[in-house]
C-alpha cells in the first residue's frame, strides 16, 4: 500500500481516483507490449524495462497483470514470467514476491479511499451492496468482479467473508444478463453518471452501458437499445469517440482497441497500425 501511494504521488496522481495503468507505465518509462502468447505476463529488466502482456487474456485481467508486472519493476525484482493462471487451480506454492506484487497491483488500481468514494458518491452502502453495484464499481476501476470482492474482503476488510461468499455466487455472465436482459459472452462495461475518469477503455465487441442520454459523436460505438439503467452501445471498430450527455456535465473519450490487439500499448486504439 505504501509503495502504491509512492508511485501514484510520483506520477502526479491522487490517492482516490481510478487510473489507466498503461498511461502510468508510460509516465514511469516502462514500455508495455501486448503479445500473442499463452501466459499472464512478463517483466523484462533491461536498460529500457518492458512489460509483456498476453493479448489472449480477458480485458480486465490484462489490466491487473500489468499492475502486477509493474510491481516487479518498482520493487527491483529480476526479469520474471508469470505463467497462465487456470481457474481450476485451487492451491499453488506461496511465493512472497508474487504475493507482494499482487498486493501492490490491488492497492494501486483500487486504493482504499477510491473504493470507499466509489460507493458513497453513488449513495450505496458497502455492507449491503448488490452484485450489480459491485460489478459497476469494478468496471470503474478496470478490474474484474471477483478481484474487487477479494480486495474489499482480505485487504481493505470492508466486507466480511460471509458477504463475499454470497456475492461470489453470482458470475459476471449472470450479472451481464441481469443488466442487459440477454445472455452474452461479450464483456460489459457499465459507465454511469458517477464515472470519474475522462477516458473509458474497451475493445471491439464489448458492450457499454452508458447514461440514459449519452450520445456518441461517431460510429466507433453503435447504439443498441435503451435499458432502465442507461443506453446500451457496442464497440464497433478500433478508434476514439467522444461520448457526452447533452443535458448534463458528463463526457468521456471512449478508446476502443482491436480485439486481442498485439503491439505497443499506446497504439492499441488506433484505427490502423503500421508494423514496427
Amino acid at each position: 500500500m505504501r509503495k502504491s501511494i509512492e508511485i501514484r504521488t510520483k506520477a502526479g496522481l491522487d490517492l482516490k481516483s481510478p487510473i489507466c495503468i498503461y498511461n502510468l507505465c508510460d509516465k514511469l518509462n516502462v514500455k508495455v507490449r501486448f503479445v500473442d502468447i499463452s501466459m499472464e505476463g512478463m517483466y523484462l529488466k533491461e536498460n529500457e524495462p518492458q512489460i509483456l502482456l498476453s493479448a489472449l487474456r480477458p480485458f480486465t485481467r490484462r489490466n491487473f497483470t500489468c499492475g502486477h508486472e509493474l510491481g516487479h519493476h518498482v520493487f527491483g525484482h529480476s526479469s520474471t514470467i508469470d505463467e497462465l493462471i487456470k481457474d481450476s487451480e485451487k492451491s499453488k506454492p506461496f511465493y512472497p514476491d508474487e504475493f507482494l506484487v499482487d498486493s501492490f497491483a490491488a492497492f494501486l488500481l483500487m486504493p482504499t479511499l477510491g473504493v470507499r468514494k466509489a460507493f458513497t458518491s453513488r449513495g450505496w452502502d458497502i455492507s449491503s451492496a448488490t452484485p450489480v453495484q459491485i460489478f459497476t464499481v469494478a468496471c470503474s476501476f478496470g478490474v474484474g468482479y471477483e478481484t474487487l470482492i477479494n480486495h474489499m474482503t482480505y485487504a481493505l476488510e470492508i466486507i466480511n467473508r460471509t458477504k463475499a461468499e454470497l456475492l461470489l455466487k453470482f458470475t459476471p455472465k449472470s450479472i451481464r444478463q441481469e443488466v442487459i436482459g440477454f445472455s452474452s459472452t461479450e464483456p460489459l462495461i457499465i459507465a454511469d453518471k458517477d464515472w470519474s475518469m475522462t477516458t473509458l477503455d474497451a475493445e471491439v465487441g464489448s458492450y457499454l452501458l452508458l447514461p440514459s442520454t449519452a450520445e456518441a459523436t461517431n460510429e466507433t460505438i453503435n447504439f443498441q437499445e435503451n435499458h432502465p439503467q442507461g443506453r446500451l452501445f457496442r464497440a464497433n471498430r478500433p478508434g476514439i469517440v467522444r461520448v457526452y450527455c447533452p443535458d448534463a456535465d458528463w463526457a468521456v473519450l471512449v478508446r476502443i482497441s482491436r480485439y486481442q490487439f498485439v503491439g505497443l500499448s499506446q497504439y492499441r486504439h488506433l484505427e490502423e497500425m503500421e508494423d514496427e
